[in-house]
């Protein structure tokens, strides 16, 4: 009911061409089968056939053609994206990271005053081109300040780019790569584009042993002109950190497509598979399997969906989709390879079988917590948000479910306002929790009243501030705080049952204890810390008759409900 099942789907907030899109694409893979999906997997076979797909019924040119630049149904809608990007998670990484690795490709051209540039983009995207986005190296990663890749000026308006990428994806056929470098002679950033067919350009390898390609390259003496430029200087430097800010928030999409397909492949099997005469989903260890990763599973699907409202809704006033999506990109992600563990403990070794979605989930899921930016790297993000959410409150509009045909062009509006996050207020997080007041609600409730009063009243000493190890384990916990918010929000907008919004939030203090007590084990905790933070240790309120109830109701009833096309 919640998730979604390609064999009955609900696109009835879409219009008819973004139907038809998603509509195409999943006929697309379920035509080509679970058989012959596997077998391009194991034999690393690059896409050709879905990026041949996408450009005949121009999905990627009518989803990511901002409007005024492509046709009347072009638009950047971060909803219809978001449906697109879970989509192809479903169905495989390898068709996500295509589609994903063009967005980020997009981002520096659509924020670029270039409008040669873009009106080119246009043109390659009804042809069906694909992009890349040329910002990490072998040497340094994504430290951008050390960049090797630079642009010497040869007179006339005109340059010369020599260096080398590593990471890059898609950079064996993308028309053109969003790459960063610097000026040679000022050192100063800078955007251009380079195209993967010029004869200065040399691709080197593919780096992964999968599917997807991701590429190595290097450029000698590539000519550019002003024409290629896309931004300069501190432009450069702010598009760079705002193209990942948006796009980052299509991993939890990738990640709750990958855990939904590998979720009715696991109870499909165990749910028909009997051990010492009684089926495997009867044992009781594996009715909690099952129930917490659906829960969880639920629970990144709310959260994902809601964080898509504020980021339409951006404006200059208005910036929580910057909490909202590294919890996206941090805690979704990371959830999801959670959800693939207890999935995993409850089917064992089928769950290594090679004709066997599961097999590529487990595999491709760890890496998600692992793109634009490591998940360390945005919860130290999301830590500058704490105290302003905590102890201050913002005032704004409600924001309602956001699914209208609206553009979003603030996306690209917005380089320099990726700074100073922590001047940005969020609303009365206490407003959600007033929405429910089931019994594990209210327990969770207790545990963040207790978690402000171990932050106010037994303050992080400088030293423990300056520790990224204990502010990750204390950044577990407040991220909870925004992460019950946003499920709680979207729960009541879609009418969510109390009962599965209590089972949700069984994990929730289950989590928060656990989170408590890692901090409590921490060496530099003070006793006076140890002592607010045992406040925050809590038993969820579990009654077996409502746990048997929900299982029965929310969980078992999705057995055999889909399995893709042989």
């Amino acid at each position: 009911m919640y998730l979604l099942n390609p064999k009955k789907v609900d696109f009835s907030k879409l219009d008819p061409k973004s139907k038809n899109i998603m509509e195409k694409t999943i006929e697309f893979f379920e035509k080509k089968g679970k058989k012959k999906l596997k077998a391009d997997d194991l034999a690393r076979v690059w896409y050709a056939d879905f990026v041949e797909f996408q450009g005949s019924i121009n999905a990627f040119a009518t989803l990511m053609t901002p409007k005024g630049y492509g046709d009347s149904d072009s638009r950047w809608d971060s909803y219809r994206n978001s449906v697109y990007s879970e989509i192809l998670g479903f169905y495989g990484l390898a068709y996500w990271y295509t589609w994903q690795v063009s967005m980020l490709g997009l981002g520096p051209i659509w924020m670029s005053k270039n409008e040669k540039i873009k009106q080119k983009t246009a043109e390659l995207l009804k042809q069906g081109a694909i992009f890349a986005f040329g910002l990490s190296e072998k040497e340094h990663g994504a430290d951008l300040i050390n960049t090797d890749m630079m642009l010497t000026p040869s007179g006339n308006g005109r340059y010369v780019a020599n260096g080398d990428k590593y990471y890059i994806g898609n950079g064996n056929k993308a028309a053109f790569i969003s790459t960063f470098g610097k000026l040679s002679d000022s050192k100063k950033f800078v955007f251009f584009v380079l195209q993967s067919n010029h004869p200065n350009y040399k691709l080197i390898k593919n780096i992964v042993p999968t599917q997807n390609y991701v590429s190595e390259f290097e450029v000698k003496d590539y000519p550019i002109s002003e024409d290629e430029i896309l931004s300069k200087d501190r432009e450069a430097w702010d598009v760079s950190l705002a193209t990942v800010a948006f796009c980052k928030y299509n991993l939890g999409w990738a990640s709750i497509g990958i855990c939904t397909h590998a979720f009715y492949e696991a109870l499909n099997h165990a749910s028909n598979r009997k051990l010492y005469g009684s089926y495997v989903t009867d044992f009781p260890h594996i009715k909690q399997l099952f129930m917490d990763a659906y829960m969880r599973l639920i629970a990144m699907r709310l959260f994902t969906s809601r964080a898509c409202d504020y980021m339409r809704s951006a404006s200059e006033n208005d910036r929580r989709y910057l909490l909202y999506n590294p919890i996206v990109k941090m805690k979704v992600t990371v959830q999801g390879e959670e959800v693939i563990n207890l999935l995993w403990d409850a089917i064992a070794a089928k769950g290594f079988e090679a004709d066997t979605y599961f097999d590529t989930a487990a595999r491709d899921i760890r890496g998600l917590p692992k793109l634009e930016g490591t998940a360390h790297v945005n919860m130290v993000l999301i830590n500058q948000f704490l105290e302003s959410m905590l102890f201050e409150v913002g005032e704004y509009p409600e924001i309602p479910e956001r699914t209208d045909l609206a553009n979003d062009g603030f996306l690209f509006q917005q380089g320099s306002t990726t700074k100073g996050l922590k001047k940005i207020k969020i609303h009365d997080y206490k407003k959600a929790y007033s929405l429910y007041d089931t019994p594990n609600v209210e327990v969770f409730k207790q545990q963040i009243e207790a978690f402000k009063n171990f932050y106010k009243n037994s303050p992080l000493s400088d030293a423990q501030q300056k520790d990224l190890d204990y502010m990750l384990s204390v950044g577990e916990m407040f991220t909870l705080v925004p992460y019950g918010q946003l499920i709680l929000e979207r729960a009541k907008q879609w009418n969510v049952e109390k009962e599965l919004v209590d089972r949700i939030f069984d994990f929730m203090v289950r989590d928060f204890s656990k989170y408590a007590i890692q901090v409590y084990t921490k060496g530099s905790t003070t006793q006076e810390q140890k002592q607010n933070l045992l406040s925050i240790v809590q038993q969820s309120r579990t009654n077996p008759n409502d746990f048997d109830s929900a299982l029965k109701k929310f969980v078992y009833s999705q057995k055999n409900v889909y399995e893709m096309s042989p």
